[in-house]
């Protein structure tokens, strides 16, 4: 796998670049550029790392630059100023040879369009880039099938591209990306052109193919959905710069710029944020070998009804609560092990809010996030998912 890492990255089209990056740099904006010089600005001091195996996406309106940024990292579009590292390999620096052998082996695009040689069958859409490799007919022929599965197109080897609908050309663009085994894919607003239910279907499966294969990916797109669905990080960008770049959750929770805010207003909370990002600390807590009289005592301090009990490496073993407590202090019954109620309501660390809301509704107490090892993270009370969703600090 490859990482890329993008340094003072600018894009000027036109002639006379040079003046119109030193107006960027004193702090002019793209229009005040452009109204000086005539230089339309397409990426303005770009930095960013996206690394090994990471899903990396590039969002924003039309004009925001994120094609002409997605372009030069393969130099289709050939970059102002700047370094591109792939691997800490400056690529800006490399001569025609080289940068060639780097798009053939390291580097795969997926564009919107879907550019398959219509006169030729899938298959041999799919064997295209591994034939200007000159890799042997055999083993070409085996990878483009293995890529043709992939996608759950290798019953259309034969087909002719006409013969396929929208996504499954799309399809065999991805596959034919696959093929040739890239470290890199690139892919340029690739489902735009979807309709919304195949566009929702080919995700999916970007995600699944994603798991298996773990490429170092950057996908761009104007869809906030999709790129909080798809994105293990999210760039935005606005006018050539990039707003800010963070996970869903970092991007809903705090976004960096009121043009962010505005730009994330409207999207459905409950289905990015997770139990992990909106839990409290879960404190007090107790061991079971902790006695009635001492949870009592937290209970009273914190001015709580009910405790968590957990085990020394703070595996969750239930809750307590204070009318129990009393009791078995009443009856001089040293241990809470009897009182321990141990059918509360857990979540996964990962859950959606959306998960979250049907648990808290009915629940006695709060819901406990634990992880695979059921140990206890914290825990999410009703209010708590309520602010969530309305984007409010409980």
């Amino acid at each position: 796998m490859s990482n890329i890492e993008v340094k003072n990255l600018y894009k000027v089209f036109g002639n006379n670049s040079k003046k119109a990056i030193e107006l960027l740099k004193q702090g002019l904006s793209k229009e005040e550029v452009l109204k000086k010089t005539n230089n339309p600005v397409g990426v303005n001091n770009v930095d960013f790392k996206v690394n090994e195996g990471e899903f990396f996406v590039i969002m924003g309106l039309s004009g925001s630059g994120k094609s002409t940024l997605i372009r030069c990292l393969n130099r289709l579009i050939e970059p102002s100023l700047g370094e591109i590292l792939i691997d800490g390999e400056d690529i800006v620096k490399c001569d025609e040879k080289r940068l060639i052998e780097i798009r053939r082996k390291k580097i795969a695009m997926v564009f919107q369009n879907f550019a398959l040689f219509p006169h030729r069958s899938i298959l041999s859409n799919v064997e295209y880039g591994l034939e200007i490799q000159g890799v042997d007919d055999n083993i070409r022929k085996k990878k483009a099938l293995e890529s043709l599965d992939l996608v759950g197109l290798s019953n259309y080897a034969d087909k002719k591209p006409n013969e396929l609908s929208g996504g499954m050309q799309q399809r065999v663009g991805l596959a034919r990306a696959l093929a040739t085994d890239p470290e890199i894919l690139l892919m340029d607003e690739a489902f735009s052109a979807l309709d919304p239910l195949i566009r929702k279907d080919m995700q999916d499966e970007m995600l699944e193919i994603q798991s298996k294969m773990q490429k170092t990916i950057v996908f761009i797109t104007h869809d906030l959905d999709e790129a909080l669905k798809l994105g293990d990080r999210i760039a935005i960008m606005k006018d050539g710069v990039i707003e800010q770049i963070g996970t869903s959750e970092e991007i809903l929770t705090n976004p960096a710029s009121d043009y962010v805010k505005t730009f994330v207003q409207d999207v459905d909370r409950t289905k990015v944020l997770t139990a992990s990002s909106i839990m409290k600390k879960a404190n007090p807590i107790i061991s079971p070998k902790d006695g009635p009289k001492a949870a009592i005592r937290i209970m009273k301090d914190e001015e709580i009804s009910s405790i968590y009990v957990v085990d020394k490496d703070r595996k969750l073993k239930g809750i307590i609560n204070i009318d129990d407590t009393m009791k078995l202090a009443k009856a001089g019954i040293p241990l809470v092990d009897e009182i321990i109620e141990k059918n509360i309501p857990v979540v996964d660390s990962q859950a959606q809010v959306s998960e979250l809301l049907s648990l808290a509704k009915d629940a006695k107490y709060p819901l406990a996030v634990i992880d695979e090892n059921n140990t206890l993270l914290g825990i999410i009370k009703r209010s708590t998912i309520i602010g969530a969703i309305l984007g409010e600090e409980e």
